[in-house]
């Protein structure tokens, strides 16, 4: 089946204050290596077996950033779902597993944070299998 990785991207930017600000959240930061955090948690699914193009949620004031950033690392996405006020995970997943939904009914819907640090990507890929 194929899997539609669903990247959360939303945040206020007050948990790394002063460098993360809410025009310019964590995951559109440089943080753990030379691309963003959203970059490397999109990147991180290269090689990954049935793994379509991402949907990735955010802020409708990040739109731009996400289009530039995944432009930076030639991802089209399947979607990009702008969220006019932030409601946390829950209503995100919700929106965009409609948007799977429609895409292919029998999709395996991967959900992942644009904000974490995985090394191990084989191990990564392993646990997704």
């Amino acid at each position: 089946k194929p899997i539609y990785p669903v990247i959360l991207s939303g945040g206020t930017g007050s948990r790394l204050w002063p460098m993360s600000r809410a025009l310019l959240p964590k995951q559109f930061l440089p943080l753990l290596s030379e691309r963003t955090m959203l970059q490397d948690t999109v990147l991180r699914l290269s090689g990954l077996a049935g793994c379509q193009r991402p949907v990735v949620v955010s802020n409708g004031e990040h739109r731009f950033l996400v289009a530039e950033q995944l432009r930076e690392i030639d991802v089209v996405p399947h979607a990009q779902i702008l969220e006019p006020v932030g409601r946390n995970t829950a209503p995100a997943v919700a929106v965009a597993a409609l948007c799977v939904a429609q895409a292919d009914p029998d999709a395996v819907m991967l959900v992942l944070p644009a904000d974490h640090l995985i090394r191990e990507v084989h191990r990564f890929h392993d646990a997704i299998r």
